[in-house]
């Protein structure tokens, strides 16, 4: 039978405490009834005593917890909801402190902006349980209806399949809405490059040197440092003159120079992590002993290549905005620091190279990374191996 005792709280309010016993040993049942201001001692009795008649049949009947059932519930409820993210608070509380345990500070930067600025925007306050793989197939449609570059669908395809695999994968979404997600193909007239249209050939290379050779000695030397090595243009930012072997004719690659907003600019270790040294052609060291003497005329500096005036770095993207400039007023196509490294190492295997060279040369993490990106230049020295076994045998006859 329910019990009542007329109790009252630190700050004056008056209450019955109704309990109804559980058994020997255990805790009883317990609630509170207020008793409202105004009501006579009387009233109030009698409808305690109402409650505690109602408490005792919730009890009887499984609907009322005790304590530690109450907070086993609780804890239950705690766990659900926290299941139920929205996508931007998934994608800010798990997948990107995820990522940026392994991210560089660029690719950190390349996601934040993905994220911030086309994925938050229309799937930001929706929860992850509610994405639909329609839902994310019109983000990708309307994406490339705006213009974006083939490649540039292809990240933000590559970055919504991360973070939604992830959920999966932690049980947070019963499952991943991308697999029923096509990766996006390229718009009508617009064909994804060719890798062979990603390098210069040995005639256009010759003649983008023969320009440069009109330009201020610090871009001629960057230029032809970039064709003889096929360094990254951060790369080539990152050098500094103790990183010059003149008597061995070699340059060690030791960091790799970036620029984010968020950051500024910052040196980091080379893309595969591993310092490495590359061979240098008589003509770039010479122009790169010609450019230490005309720097120290104005200035001193660790680095190879400089912002004008100054002994600070050259800014990372400096080069990105100056071959736009240069491919203007000489025609040549497409010209930006990245092809060079393209031209390198193709013109490199298609004249007899071997590919694990070229892969330790660029600095690629293995050589089936060098295979992937140069595979036409590779058939083209494949078919060449041919010849050269088949003009062998025709002498052997």
């Amino acid at each position: 039978m329910a019990s009542t005792k007329l109790m009252e709280t630190k700050d004056g309010r008056r209450f019955f405490q109704i309990s109804v016993s559980r058994g020997y040993g255990k805790a009883p049942y317990k609630t509170r009834w207020y008793w409202p201001d105004g009501w006579s001692k009387r009233t109030a009795e009698r409808e305690a005593a109402k409650q505690a008649v109602a408490f005792e049949l919730a009890c009887k009947n499984g609907e009322v917890l005790n304590r530690a059932q109450e907070r086993e519930k609780a804890a239950q409820e705690a766990a659900e909801a926290a299941k139920l993210k929205t996508v931007r608070q998934y994608a800010d509380g798990v997948f990107m402190p995820t990522k940026e345990a392994t991210f560089s500070e660029n690719a950190r930067s390349s996601y934040r902006m993905f994220l911030d600025k086309h994925i938050f925007p229309v799937l930001g306050d929706v929860l992850l349980t509610v994405v639909t793989p329609a839902m994310l197939q019109k983000l990708l449609v309307d994406f490339q209806r705006a213009g974006y570059a083939h490649a540039t669908a292809v990240k933000l395809y590559n970055i919504l399949n991360g973070l939604f695999e992830m959920a999966f994968l932690d049980d947070s979404i019963p499952m991943n809405p991308m697999l029923k997600v096509k990766r996006p193909a390229p718009r009508k007239g617009e064909q994804p490059k060719e890798e062979s249209d990603k390098a210069y050939t040995v005639k256009e290379l010759g003649y983008i040197l023969s320009c440069a050779a009109q330009e201020p000695l610090q871009w001629q030397t960057y230029i032809s440092l970039a064709a003889d090595t096929g360094l990254r243009r951060g790369e080539c930012c990152g050098l500094q003159w103790s990183d010059i072997d003149f008597k061995a004719g070699t340059v060690t690659v030791r960091r790799n120079l970036q620029y984010t907003v968020a950051a500024g600019i910052y040196a980091t270790s080379p893309k595969n992590g591993k310092v490495r040294v590359v061979d240098v052609g008589p003509d770039v060291l010479a122009l790169l002993k010609h450019l230490r003497e005309e720097q120290a005329q104005s200035c001193i500096s660790k680095w190879c290549f400089t912002q004008e005036g100054t002994a600070e770095p050259m800014h990372p993207q400096s080069p990105t905005r100056y071959f736009q400039k240069f491919g203007k007023r000489y025609n040549v196509k497409d010209f930006h620091p990245h092809k060079l490294r393209h031209s390198s190492a193709s013109i490199a295997i298609v004249h007899g190279a071997d590919v694990v060279s070229v892969s330790e040369r660029l600095g690629h993490s293995d050589t089936a990374v060098t295979l992937r990106m140069y595979a036409h230049a590779n058939e083209e020295s494949i078919r060449r191996a041919g010849q050269i076994v088949r003009d062998v045998l025709k002498q052997s006859v």
